[in-house]
């Protein structure tokens, strides 16, 4: 299992990119303003429907781009048109921000499930994601909600550190889920068979008994998301780093 690289556990982590007015989340502008800043980067990745990756949170544009079509059915040269938040930024491919942050700030890449189960039927976006990755040359981790995209993208690249993107599971925020589903997910009961060697976890379930027996082992605890300075000093108690947004975190 490849450890999380030393930088991430001591550059707060700016969600999305550090974006805000006139610059939308996960777009160019946001990795060149966090790299300004001296951040890492936390990012998300979806597919097109030719199954290049590309750097985005959503399912669909509705939010971000004004259209109602979903990521996963929309060409590469439609994406190209689309523009974030009536800006002139574009929805990135996972090469162009390679290609942009070029090793210059540590990249936290998360892999959006693409099973809408967190279950087995992952496709090959991992596989394309490791592909991308393939020669890069700057720190860069590998995480996903989705255990079985973690092992599998730890089975064909092993030498990049992947990681559990970890949370209460709530049935009212995860409905799609059964009981046993979440209870074994909110257990972390996945994280050695992933190959994970750390977790990134809800910063208001930090409390969770298996994220303190994973503390007490030694594996980095990441948290998500931090919006305050007051949210930032309870999550650090138990946390060694955060992912942020709409403040400035201090260094």
């Amino acid at each position: 299992m490849a450890p999380l690289p030393a930088a991430f556990l001591t550059m707060p982590v700016a969600h999305r990119g550090l974006h805000g007015p006139r610059v939308p989340e996960n777009s160019l502008a946001s990795f060149r303003a966090a790299i300004a800043a001296g951040y890492a980067i936390e990012c998300d990745i979806q597919h097109v429907a030719d199954g290049t990756p590309i750097v985005f949170h959503d399912y669909d544009l509705s939010r971000l781009a004004g259209s109602e079509a979903f990521v996963a059915d929309i060409s590469l040269e439609d994406l190209a048109e689309c523009r974030l938040s009536r800006t002139d930024e574009t929805i990135p491919t996972l090469q162009d921000m390679l290609r942009e942050v070029a090793g210059r700030a540590p990249l936290l890449i998360e892999i959006k499930d693409q099973d809408g189960r967190l279950g087995d039927n992952i496709g090959d976006l991992q596989d394309r994601v490791a592909e991308t990755l393939g020669g890069y040359d700057g720190p860069v981790a590998v995480m996903s909600f989705n255990p079985h995209v973690v092992a599998r993208f730890h089975e064909i690249a092993p030498d990049i550190p992947v990681g559990l993107t970890t949370d209460a599971f709530d049935a009212d925020e995860w409905p799609m889920l059964d009981d046993d589903s979440r209870a074994r997910l909110a257990a972390l009961a996945d994280f050695d068979r992933s190959g994970a060697s750390f977790i990134s976890h809800a910063f208001r379930d930090l409390q969770n008994p298996a994220v303190q027996a994973l503390k007490s082992r030694g594996v980095p605890i990441l948290c998500w998301t931090i919006r305050s300075p007051q949210d930032e000093a309870m999550a650090r108690a138990t946390a060694d780093n955060i992912t942020f947004e709409g403040y400035a975190a201090p260094k």
